[in-house]
């Protein structure tokens, strides 16, 4: 039987150990067999994050033992920067990563600022968005004074760490100390860049803050679209990009920010399932009509609230459809939707279900079934 795809097998293997050894070995830090032949001994059983700090560990004992040194040796065996010229979609080598972890453990204590230098450098071959939250906690006006610096840096991956390194929900991330107060006038700053992979982190950023405070994540958004540094299409898909959790959860502030009435007044609004009773693994077809009484603008979803493994329920959002209707026109729609058995990311349990219809964020009308 053939093996499923391993991530931490294709970022980290013999290949790409070798690459990281060889450009040591070519600047004349150390040699690469006997770092390659250490790190693949260990490798095997680890996971992707303790490849990771596992690889950043056996540099410590090839590295000089003197920080000062050491960074000097990291910087001689970079390769070039990525290409400053493009905007999106450039993420360099994951295994650059150890690099950021043999930094934040060994010169965070006594070398802030040689450190911070050094994952400037760094971030430019591959983001050092998770090394830098080490700093973030241990240091925080420091950092926090060097993001700010990097706000105009020449090359978009350093300004782009900017944002996601001080995200508040940043994935596989550790945990930072830092408020949204303190971040916003960074995103301040960057908000009006001109590369997609910077705006795209800085949306990230704001939904992140949606999470806990959607106030004031509308509220900066107003204030940039007043000030028009940002091409209005770009702030328009940061906008949606930035709102889509609140728009998922249908509240209503986003709503109407995105021009979507709220209340939209509606002559007919229902929703079916068919078949009604399904055991899981089968499909069923959501069927939906809505017709508005005056011409709408429609952010369309139906919600279903899936039974739980201690029998109480929890609702999950589905999209179907944004568009424009004319007032007095049905608009009818219908999609077929997998209970699928055996999902590794969402389990299904037995039991008195409920689809509901979402319109703009409100529930009007629901249909119950039963999986089993």
């Amino acid at each position: 039987m053939s093996q499923g795809f391993s991530l931490k097998d294709d970022l980290f293997n013999a290949e790409t150990v070798g690459h990281l050894a060889g450009l040591f070995d070519k600047a004349g830090v150390f040699r690469a067999a006997p770092f390659e032949k250490e790190v693949m001994a260990l490798m095997p059983p680890l996971e992707l994050k303790e490849r990771i700090n596992m690889i950043a560990s056996v540099l410590t004992r090839h590295l000089p033992t003197d920080f000062v040194a050491a960074a000097d040796a990291i910087r001689s065996a970079l390769p070039p920067p990525l290409d400053p010229t493009l905007s999106d979609d450039d993420f360099g080598k994951f295994i650059y990563a150890p690099l950021g972890v043999f930094v934040e453990t060994q010169g965070i204590q006594s070398h802030v600022d040689l450190s911070l230098d050094l994952l400037e450098d760094i971030t430019q071959r591959f983001s050092m968005e998770f090394s830098i939250r080490a700093f973030l906690n241990s240091h925080p006006d420091r950092t926090l004074e060097r993001l700010g610096a990097w706000c105009d840096h020449d090359h978009y991956h350093v300004r782009r760490l900017v944002s996601e390194g001080t995200r508040a929900k940043l994935p596989w991330g550790q945990k930072i100390g830092i408020t949204h107060n303190q971040t916003l006038p960074l995103l301040d700053r960057l908000h009006g860049d001109r590369t997609r992979y910077v705006t795209r982190s800085v949306a990230n950023h704001l939904n992140d803050i949606t999470k806990t405070d959607p106030d004031s994540a509308l509220n900066r958004l107003s204030d940039w679209r007043e000030l028009g540094e940002q091409n209005s299409k770009e702030l328009d898909w940061m906008t949606r990009h930035a709102l889509r959790g609140l728009i998922k959860a249908g509240y209503p502030p986003a709503m109407a920010h995105l021009g979507f009435d709220p209340g939209v007044a509606l002559t007919k609004a229902s929703i079916a399932i068919s078949p009604n009773v399904l055991r899981i693994g089968e499909s069923a077809e959501i069927i939906v009509s809505v017709t508005p009484s005056d011409d709408a603008k429609l952010i369309v979803d139906y919600v279903i609230d899936f039974v739980k493994s201690n029998g109480s329920t929890a609702p999950k959002v589905f999209k179907l459809k944004v568009t424009d209707c004319q007032a007095g026109k049905a608009l009818v729609l219908t999609k077929k939707h997998l209970f699928k058995a055996g999902a590794t990311t969402f389990t299904h349990y037995p039991g008195a279900h409920r689809v509901q219809l979402q319109i703009n964020g409100r529930k009007l009308a629901a249909a119950d079934f039963i999986l089993s």
